[in-house]
Parts: C-alpha cells; structure tokens; sequence
C-alpha cells in the first residue's frame, strides 16, 4: 500500500506542476510532502541539494577536551541537464572542515556523472558521490555521513532530530523573486544531534554536537537583476533557530524576496518579511586566491533583538576548483546584543567572486 500512495503522490504532483520552458518543474504551492519519498531525490526539478554544517567538540568519554572544536559542511547536489531528448544529470558535492583551535581549513569538491560514480535515490534519503555518502536509517530515523577531504579528513558522523523537520516558505514554496521559476520547496531539519568520529592526519577525535540539514529543490533559484545570495542557519542556546537569506541586486539592493525565518522552540515557524528585519555588515575579507572581498562579520537585528555572527576564522573560502565558483561558507559563533555568546552559526556567501548569473538564472 505504500508504494501505491507514494506512486500516487509523485504523479499527482507532475500532473499539477507547471513547468520551465524546457520541461523542469516549477514548485507549487500546497504540495502535499511525503516521507520517506520526499526526502530522496526529485529528476522533474532541475537543481536539488542536500546541505549538512554543523558544529562538533572533542570529547573523551563524558569528559570534553579543551579546545578541540570543529566545523564542517557536507552537500550533495544533482543538476539537470537536457540533452538529445534525454535529461542528464550531474552530480556535484562538497566537503570542508575547519580545526577551529588551528584555524585550518580543508575542503575538496567534486564533480561525476549519475552511474556508477554518482547516484540519489528517488524513494528514500540515500546520496552518494564516490565513497562519500548521507543516508537515511528509515528504522531509527537517524542519518550517517561518510566523507574524506582530500585524503587528510575522515568524517564518520551519526544524526538525530532533536526538532522536527521544518518547511520554509508560504504554503510550502520558498519564494527568491518575482517570478514563479525563481522559487524552491525548502525541507530543514534544523537542530540534529550528532556524534562520530573525526580524523585529521593522522589524529582521531571523538566528536558529538549539533548539526543543520537543508533539502532544497527547484529549477532556478535567481533571476534577472540578482547577482548572489548571503544566507546564515543560526541555533540560539534559548533553544531557537533562525535562518535568513538576502537575495542580492546589481545595484547592491536587497531583494524583497529576501527572508527571515524563527524556528520556536516547539517547532513553529515564524516568517518574516525582507523589510521586517535587517543585515548589518561589520567587516570584510579579501581572498588572497581571487581577490573577491566577503562580509564575513555581520549583524542581524529583527524585533528588537541583535545578533552578531563571528567567523571562528577568516579564511573558509571555497575556492571552486572544479566549478569555478568561489563562496565563503564558514562557522561562527553567535554573539548577542551583550556581547556574550547566544549560538553557533554558519554563514553562506555566494557571488562575490563573480555574478553566479549564467548558472542559477531563471533566464
């Protein structure tokens, strides 16, 4: 019977979706989500990805060493492409880790055809791209990565809801400007206990903390007159989270698509308008490989509350060796109006080191 209603949902679905000019489906308000299908992958949305950052400390047994601190990110993508009347896709994935007591950062990215290689399963959380790996347990509902970083870095790592799983947007459409294309449905998972290993050179650390997992999936995500984004996942010690993001103009405007949303404590979403808070740069970085210059220190204010995101370090560029596109996705601590420390956070910058136009416009 499962089967049946999940093969219901999906062609239901496509018959309802409106469409890209070339055939790729537009997210549609009201979209009835079901799981574990929905978390699995989407070949009638041209883009899609799978996002893990999240903050890890040393442990030893019940016993925290001092300073050992780590901050990581984990994302599988799979892009779309049509070709000779057949859709290809690409499977793209990133993997960093930051050694915040050393300050140094290791990130690889890479880049395979769906196949042997590459593959995200349609049924069920299940991605892959060479011996890296996020998959769903669909009996303890647990999650596990698997990822090296440059032959340097193993992450072994075990997830666990603590909140529930989360949909951003009105009516279940994440909306990035005007036009019905320039949208996503946004599924977040946003605070995961999480413990495992991490070995760096040739140092094993046990690890446990707290994690955030975005599944984002749509066919275009900027349109005409954007040129990038600022996005930051924030989980407060008041037991909140926050995320927000600013779709960036030319002319250096925000979007009025841009958003900002309040995870309660019980689970409940709170979205606010891109007028109802603010974003506040305190101060930059120039990447000494592509001269792009990011605002890495910035403070959000929204009803009366301030809050200040603290990279743990300045340098947490990836450069885009494959891609080509450079952006800044970096741990912070979260320092609030008092100056004392309220969360951790990561901050995504992107479009910086060049107009991510050619890849993410609707046109």
């Amino acid at each position: 019977m499962k089967h049946w209603m999940l093969l219901f949902l999906l062609m239901t679905t496509l018959l309802h979706a409106q469409t890209t000019a070339d055939g790729f489906a537009i997210p549609q308000a009201g979209r009835v989500f079901g799981f574990p299908r929905d978390h699995g992958s989407h070949a009638e949305f041209r883009t899609e990805w799978w996002y893990v950052t999240g903050h890890l400390d040393g442990r030893n047994g019940n016993d925290a060493k001092d300073g050992e601190r780590f901050g990581f990110q984990v994302t599988f993508f799979r892009q779309a492409r049509r070709a000779d009347g057949k859709t290809l896709h690409l499977h793209l994935a990133h993997a960093a880790l930051l050694d915040a007591r050393t300050g140094r950062f290791v990130h690889e990215e890479r880049l395979n055809r769906e196949g042997w290689d590459a593959a995200s399963s349609e049924t069920t959380l299940a991605v892959r791209n060479g011996n890296w790996s996020l998959k769903l347990d669909e009996a303890t509902q647990r999650m596990r990565i698997a990822a090296t970083v440059k032959g340097e870095v193993l992450l072994r790592l075990e997830l666990e809801a603590v909140k529930p799983l989360v949909v951003f947007g009105k009516d279940g459409v994440s909306r990035k400007g005007a036009s019905a294309e320039a949208a996503s449905h946004y599924l977040t998972w946003p605070r995961l206990k999480t413990s495992g290993t991490v070995k760096l050179g040739a140092e094993e650390h046990a690890v446990s903390g707290e994690a955030w997992m975005d599944h984002e999936f749509s066919s275009s995500q900027l349109e005409d007159g954007q040129v990038g984004w600022d996005w930051a996942s924030l989980q407060l010690k008041d037991g909140r989270e926050v995320m927000v993001y600013r779709m960036r103009r030319k002319d250096g405007r925000q979007d009025t698509a841009s958003t900002l949303a309040v995870v309660e404590r019980d689970g409940t979403v709170r979205h606010l308008a891109s007028d109802a808070f603010a974003w506040e740069v305190l101060g930059t970085w120039k990447s000494p490989r592509n001269g792009a210059e990011y605002p890495i220190r910035v403070r959000i204010r929204f009803e009366g509350e301030s809050f200040e995101l603290k990279p743990l370090t300045e340098d947490q560029e990836q450069d885009g060796g494959i891609t080509r596109l450079p952006y800044w996705e970096g741990a912070c601590d979260v320092l609030d109006s008092r100056g004392q420390i309220g969360g951790r956070a990561f901050l995504e910058l992107a479009g910086y080191a060049g107009d991510l136009a050619g890849h993410l416009r609707t046109k």
